[in-house]
């Protein structure tokens, strides 16, 4: 008969039975199958129900205790709720067991499947847990992994001093200078291949030498330490760029997006000079060089109220001149406009001094990628520019018009 098990049923009816009365297993059966038959209709006779594999096997427990007999009855059915419902009412419906009096109460109707789903939820969560813990790599880590290991090997040691180099260091026209090797390995990772370290303080000749052959941008970290090597190799070297990593950071540590975004803000070897020889007690080559700030100095500053008008920006004049600094970002160069606003021409801002005062006269505004500084502010006075217009200024008053970006 019972063709299911509580292992393959969907629901299992928990009932305890109270025997007034000393009765066999058998007996506790046969009154359920005796006194339910006909009661719940032919449909959900328990032999039928037990025959179609419906109902399974009646579990039946008993114990037998001064006179009396308790124990459970356990019916598993895979027939839906509503059904099982019913046939676990029908239990109760029993008053007589054998000669003796008996009651059975339904205590509950146990959902298999929510048992199994408990069971489920927890054996993954242990299986899960095990699996974090002896976890190898994803695919994607492997490939990072792999792809650094061949980067680091790719590293050379170039020219009489061995320096740690990138493998595109000779054929590249534009090089990479940084302050160590591990910098070379983070420019290496993120695709950079014609960096190179100076492997100290001081300058090697090799450095030297290349600066004179290719483009060069000096790379350095974000400290005092950058600064100082920056100082070194403008005195030594033919510097093109110079660009740092941010404030407080070192260029081995900074992420492929900081690297890219200074390399994008380097400035001009000239404009370096300029900023970088503000504080140079500790070189003695720049106290021999003469700065253009003395030369300002030489004349008292005039006074503001001196100063004529500024003129006004139309709203015109500040759409094309936000226009005209987005197409210049990067590029650290500038644009001459005449007083219709029309473009002269475009020169790096290295050259813009020089530029200026070959032109003399008709150029009316200048707009630059890069930061607006005292020199540039002398040489625009002098050829009587009315807008100087760039990322930053260092200058707060000047008789021509100083615009930011901020102001566009």
């Amino acid at each position: 008969m019972g063709k299911i098990s509580p292992v393959s049923a969907k629901y299992i009816v928990h009932a305890k039975i109270d025997i007034d009365g000393v009765v066999d297993r058998p007996d506790v059966i046969g009154a359920i199958f005796g006194q339910t038959e006909g009661l719940l209709g032919a449909e959900l006779e328990l032999r039928e129900l037990q025959r179609s594999g419906r109902i399974g096997r009646i579990e039946v427990t008993t114990e037998t205790r001064g006179g009396k007999t308790t124990g459970k009855i356990l019916i598993p059915s895979s027939v839906d709720k509503a059904e099982t419902a019913i046939v676990g009412a029908a239990l109760e419906i029993i008053q007589r067991i054998g000669p003796c009096n008996a009651k059975i109460n339904v205590e509950q109707i146990e959902d298999v499947r929510i048992s199994k789903r408990r069971y489920v939820v927890q054996r993954a969560k242990e299986l899960l847990s095990t699996l974090i813990e002896t976890m190898q790599p994803d695919s994607k880590e492997l490939a990072d992994e792999v792809a650094y290991s061949v980067r680091v090997m790719e590293i050379k040691e170039y020219g009489k001093d061995r320096l740690p180099a990138g493998p595109s260091i000779e054929e590249s026209d534009e090089i990479i200078i940084v302050e160590g090797r591990a910098d070379v390995i983070n420019l290496l990772k993120h695709g950079f291949k014609n960096s190179i370290a100076m492997n100290g303080t001081s300058v090697p000749q090799t450095i030297i030498d290349l600066s004179k052959q290719k483009n060069t941008t000096v790379f350095v970290d974000g400290d005092r330490g950058g600064d100082l090597n920056v100082k070194a190799l403008l005195q030594v070297a033919e510097i093109d760029f110079v660009t740092r990593a941010p404030d407080g950071k070192e260029v081995e540590e900074i992420t492929q997006k900081e690297i890219h975004k200074a390399l994008r803000s380097k400035i001009a070897a000239e404009q370096a000079k300029l900023e970088y020889g503000k504080d140079t007690d500790h070189i003695k080559p720049y106290h021999s060089r003469p700065a253009p700030r003395p030369r300002v100095q030489t004349r008292p500053p005039p006074k503001p109220a001196a100063r004529p008008a500024q003129p006004a920006l139309t709203a015109d004049q500040k759409k094309s001149f936000k226009s005209m600094l987005e197409d210049l970002i990067g590029t650290k160069g500038a644009y001459f406009l005449d007083s219709k606003m029309n473009k002269l021409g475009k020169v790096p801002i290295s050259e813009l001094p020089a530029t200026l005062k070959s032109l003399s006269t008709g150029v009316e505004s200048i707009v630059l990628d890069g930061t607006i500084d005292s020199a540039i502010v002398m040489v625009a006075e002098k050829s009587r520019v009315k807008f100087l217009v760039g990322m930053d200024t260092k200058v707060k008053d000047a008789r021509c018009k100083i615009v930011t970006i901020n102001n566009l």
